[in-house]
């Protein structure tokens, strides 16, 4: 047989083999789209193609995927669903549809830093939820191009970085300067009897005046903050602290822009894309009320700067790059008097209680509210102190991890600080939390981590041999989202793969053994000095390792007395009387991890403490600013400190619960379920 004929043959051979494998691929994607998203795909040629992997939730641009898609035909419209990982293309004409289906199929797209594959399929229409807008916070108002090209360049070139001075900080995750006065992150706040010796830089005077003009400040400020942000660095989300601070704060964004998210306390969240050289202006509730915060990563979702094709959702990736803030506030001489006292620290209560604590909710709204205020925000606030009390892995925890086979992907839902990423360096890691504030004390340490919620993990379905979480889903307020989180951790296993969760137990006496938890009660009250003095043993086995001295526990009512329909608020180092409650963190001596941007009621969680441990540092100075919401208040200690007190939402499992939530899942078996120093657990596996 002639050689040519062969190496043809060998040729057709080798392509049916590849077009066999992304055919088999492009199936697996359709059922994918369709189990998880509800998309039906069909075989049929149609104008409409959905795209997986082709989404902004894979890191594709916009103009990435036009340009791909656009040589094959003229484009209808292109929709880029929010953070999902597939995007719709309809062409004006079925044969353009048909062209890029046969020819993108299996080619992968290098865009930016990442490569992927595109597998399409055929569908019949394209539906898409509509997103509610949102309108801006009451009082924000934002200023395009304020400031020139040659101001922004006069502004970078008047701070002076090299020179260090005691106002200026090199900070883990960004640098700051301070002028006319010193924010203090040991108390967040400022000295006011001390002014810095230089006061603003003379380039902002013409900005300021500017301002005053347009009305949109009635005096000039006389305190600056600078920041500088590299790519991949954020803030937590915090509100300015009211006490130190006048009402109108003013933002200017220059050499680089970057969305900002505000946060109302009901829930509701609204990006705000901050253009460089632009001003930001907060005013009444957006500045006392709203916390606002930049979540730390490379690229941001912003709108297409022009939509190229007809779109409802003309959103695109930006690549970050180094942004400078400047920060003006007037500085507060009188107590603040504002509207919103249950966020105000001049006008805060005295009680251990909430103001109000609330009721368990009754539907997935009130669900969503509850955790919000009384996880989320919780642990936005007290990040910091709560990472340096969780750096012990549990031993059981590390006997799992270490028994795992060299290369297994391992995903930690509800990471904390990551202090499970590191145990095994045979496994590949990933991490993902809910508080962006921890999530960005992992980065800081190496680990690869994302925010995330444990309802919702963008991870694609059965990519990883084992998952952990530990301590997160008694969280949860309600049962239908705790069967929701371990229906999540089970997608995200292969088969075979194996889970292991934990939850704080309700029987924290079990076998005649009493936990360390309760335990650590028992050696206060009988006047032993405990271990939990020191800051390696401040964390107990069990997760929640915050106690109270007898002097406060004699100030908490019994839950018994607490209002009728409402949750009752947890007396520390006790046993249980009730499973949905209230478990307060106190705080003491905070020393913030992450500062805010202007400053800061919750800057990365805060630094709480939750010991009255009179052996720690003297400062009993606390926070203006820690006092986020109703899930925090405050509280008497002797010698008159006020003492910041957040409350956190919990679910405690009685024997046996967990194992029926687990096996309400389909496709899984329990392998095995332990009690372990006041924690239920379980390892389930995937069939």
């Amino acid at each position: 047989m002639d050689c040519d004929v062969v190496n043809n043959m060998n040729a057709a051979t080798r392509r049916t083999k590849e077009d066999k494998k992304v055919l088999k691929k492009q199936q697996k994607a359709s059922h994918t789209l369709l189990k998880h998203e509800g998309i039906s795909t069909t075989s049929q040629p149609t104008k409409s193609l959905v795209v997986a992997n082709g989404g902004l939730g894979n890191g594709v641009g916009r103009e990435d995927l036009f340009a791909a898609v656009n040589q094959f035909g003229d484009v209808e419209s292109l929709l880029m669903p929010p953070q999902k990982p597939y995007a719709f293309v309809t062409y004006r004409f079925e044969d353009g549809a048909r062209k890029a289906h046969a020819q993108l199929n299996g080619k992968k797209l290098q865009t930016g830093e990442n490569s992927v594959t595109f597998y399409l399929s055929y569908v019949d229409s394209v539906k898409h939820r509509e997103e509610t807008l949102v309108g801006f916070p009451e009082g924000l108002t934002l200023v395009e191009d304020f400031v020139s090209l040659e101001e922004e360049a006069l502004l970078l070139a008047a701070v002076d970085w090299s020179m260090s001075n005691e106002a200026q900080k090199a900070l883990k995750h960004r640098r700051v300067k301070h002028y006319g006065f010193e924010f203090r992150y040991d108390n967040n706040n400022v000295d006011k009897d001390k002014p810095l010796p230089a006061g603003l830089p003379d380039e902002c005077l013409p900005v300021l005046q500017r301002c005053l003009q347009d009305g949109l400040i009635n005096v000039l400020p006389d305190q600056l903050t600078v920041n500088q942000y590299e790519s991949g660095q954020g803030i937590p989300p915090h509100v300015d602290t009211h006490s130190a601070f006048d009402d109108t704060i003013l933002s200017l964004s220059l050499g680089a822009q970057a969305v900002m998210e505000f946060r109302h306390p009901d829930g509701r969240a609204v990006p705000v894309v901050l253009p460089e050289r632009s001003l930001m202006v907060m005013k009444g509730e957006s500045r006392y009320l709203w916390t606002h915060g930049i979540t730390p990563r490379k690229f941001d979702l912003v709108p297409a700067c022009e939509p190229d094709v007809g779109s409802n959702s003309g959103l695109t990736l930006r690549k970050r790059g180094t942004r400078t803030s400047f920060t003006f506030r007037k500085i507060r001489y009188e107590p603040c008097c504002c509207a919103f006292p249950s966020a105000c620290d001049s006008q805060e209560g005295t009680s251990l209680y909430p103001p109000s604590p609330p009721s368990l909710p009754c539907c997935h709204a009130d669900a969503t509210l509850l955790e919000e205020e009384y996880v989320h925000r919780v642990y936005d606030a007290i990040a910091s102190h709560f990472s340096r009390t969780r750096h012990t892995p549990w031993p059981h925890v590390c006997h799992f991890l270490s028994s795992l086979p060299p290369g297994s992907v391992l995903v930690d839902v509800g990471c904390g600080n990551g202090k499970y990423l590191g145990v095994n360096p045979q496994l590949i890691t990933v991490g993902c939390d809910r508080s962006s504030a921890l999530v960005q004390i992992c980065a800081e340490r190496g680990f690869q981590v994302f925010v995330s919620d444990a309802l919702s993990v963008p991870l694609r379905t059965a990519l990883c041999d084992a998952c952990i979480s530990i301590a997160v889903i008694h969280h949860f307020s309600t049962l239908e989202r705790r069967l929701a989180a371990v229906r999540e951790l089970v997608r995200l296993l292969k088969p075979g793969g194996q889970a292991l969760i934990y939850v704080w137990a309700y029987e924290q006496e079990y076998n005649k053994q009493k936990s360390k938890y309760l335990k650590d009660h028992d050696k206060q009250h009988n006047g032993e000095k405990s271990k939990d003095t020191t800051e390696e043993s401040q964390e107990s086995h069990e997760e929640p390792s915050v106690f109270t001295t007898s002097l406060v526990a004699r100030d908490v009512k019994d839950a018994s007395e607490m209002t009728e329909g409402r949750l009752s608020v947890h007396t520390n180092r006790t046993a249980f009387n009730s499973q949905d409650l209230l478990v307060p963190w106190h705080l003491k001596g905070r020393k913030t991890h992450g500062e805010e941007e202007s400053s800061g009621r919750f800057s990365s969680r805060g630094e709480p403490n939750p010991d009255f441990d009179s052996s720690m540092s003297s400062d009993t100075t606390h926070s203006p600013d820690s006092k986020p919401s109703p899930s925090d208040n405050m509280c008497q200690i002797p010698g008159g400190s006020s003492v910041p007190v957040f409350h956190r939402y919990y679910h405690v499992f009685q024997q046996g619960e967990l194992e029926q939530l687990c096996t309400q899942v389909t496709g899984i078996k329990v392998q095995t379920s332990y009690h372990d120093q006041g924690n239920w657990c379980v390892v389930l596996q995937k069939e």
